[in-house]
């Protein structure tokens, strides 16, 4: 039996059908799309096709879109690109990607007035501590589509129009990394200023991103280089990448997927539906996450590892200890150490999921049985 893949929200697998469009960019049309010549010229007009096909699949109907290297890149260089000298303020949810939450402690750190969301249990942010947060010195608000920890989903709209009444000059910039291409929206209904996708979270290549930018007037850069990217991010485009990523926005049918992937979570919960088992009700159907009671959820990872690939967190912070998200929603340590996070990819069937749940169930039960 091959391995069943249910930690999706770390990274998908590309779809194999970009590898020729990887191919072509890579080994045919490798030329440099800021070059003078002819075939430079030809690979710019591609590379502007694609900003057309990300801005459409946005929903915007004004705005660019920057090409990055990742969604950390994008991240830092919306929230950076906003700082000013004074009295500003800057607002940011408590559970935010390390991408964003690193910077915010950073600006504090640097004496910058930052100012943080609580999260309520279910996982979103405190909508009226948001508001209450928000003033004429509010510089930018930070908060992110679909949390990558748990799949709680803010509500856009509502943020959107709480910043803009508190504040109509303050930016929104989110993070909709486990949003994108997934989960169904349009920036024409939304009053967002900056807006962070990644290739490899929706069956892209690794190694690009994007930022969308509403209004670059009077947005500085962090990354100097040859003036590519509007002049916002220095640095020849990965156009292979750039051209694969926009090949995958064209091929996704977000709604069509999403249901797809609310059977397979349905499935999920409905498998390891057990007294001893939790988990918290979110709305992406992309992401859920579990607490084995009696259990340290690194060591059921561990020993799912041969048949199931299931995560404990942001892949961002494998390396240390604990989850910040969950604790900011008030779960214990104890549920806590035992969580686990499995996440799910349209290409998945029902079948598959019920074997993997069932995997993981046996798997909990003779762990449990050895720390008795």
């Amino acid at each position: 039996m091959s391995v069943i893949y249910l930690d999706n929200a770390a990274t998908t697998k590309m779809d194999e059908s970009l590898l020729e469009v990887y191919r072509t960019y890579s080994c045919d049309k490798f030329y440099n799309a800021s070059a003078g010549y002819v075939w430079g010229v030809e690979n710019y007009k591609d590379l502007e096709k694609a900003r057309k096909v990300i801005l459409e699949k946005l929903g915007a109907k004004k705005g660019d879109i920057v090409f990055t290297g990742c969604a950390t890149e994008s991240n830092n260089i919306a929230i950076k690109g906003c700082l000013r000298e004074g009295k500003w303020e800057y607002v940011f949810s408590k559970g935010e990607h390390p991408s964003v939450f690193n910077v915010a402690k950073r600006l504090e750190e640097s004496g910058k007035t930052v100012k943080y969301v609580d999260l309520k249990k279910d996982g979103q942010i405190d909508y009226e501590k948001l508001s209450g947060l928000i003033n004429e010195k509010t510089r930018l608000v930070s908060v992110m589509f679909v949390n990558n920890e748990t799949g709680a989903i803010n509500d856009l709209h509502r943020i959107s129009k709480i910043v803009k009444e508190k504040n109509p000059k303050a930016l929104l910039h989110v993070d909709a990394v486990q949003g994108f291409c997934k989960i169904p929206f349009s920036l024409s209904e939304l009053n967002i200023d900056f807006l962070t996708i990644s290739a490899h979270k929706f069956h892209g290549p690794k190694g690009v991103g994007a930022l969308y930018v509403k209004n670059k007037d009077g947005f500085k850069s962090i990354m100097l280089g040859g003036g590519q990217e509007f002049g916002l991010r220095g640095g020849t485009e990965n156009l292979a990448g750039i051209m694969a990523m926009a090949k995958i926005c064209e091929k996704i049918n977000v709604r069509e997927n999403y249901g797809k992937v609310a059977i397979l979570k349905e499935k999920m919960i409905e498998t390891l539906n057990d007294p001893n088992i939790r988990y918290i009700k979110t709305d992406s159907p992309y992401i859920c996450s579990f607490s084995f009671k009696g259990v340290n959820g690194e060591t059921l990872m561990r020993a799912l590892e041969n048949e199931v690939v299931v995560g404990t967190g942001s892949a961002c912070s494998s390396k240390k200890a604990g989850n910040r998200v969950l604790q900011e929603m008030g779960f214990d340590n104890d549920y806590i150490k035992s969580s686990i996070r499995i996440s799910f990819n349209y290409n998945q069937s029902v079948k598959e999921i019920e074997t993997a749940g069932s995997l993981i169930l046996k798997k909990y039960y003779e762990i449990l049985e050895k720390v008795k």
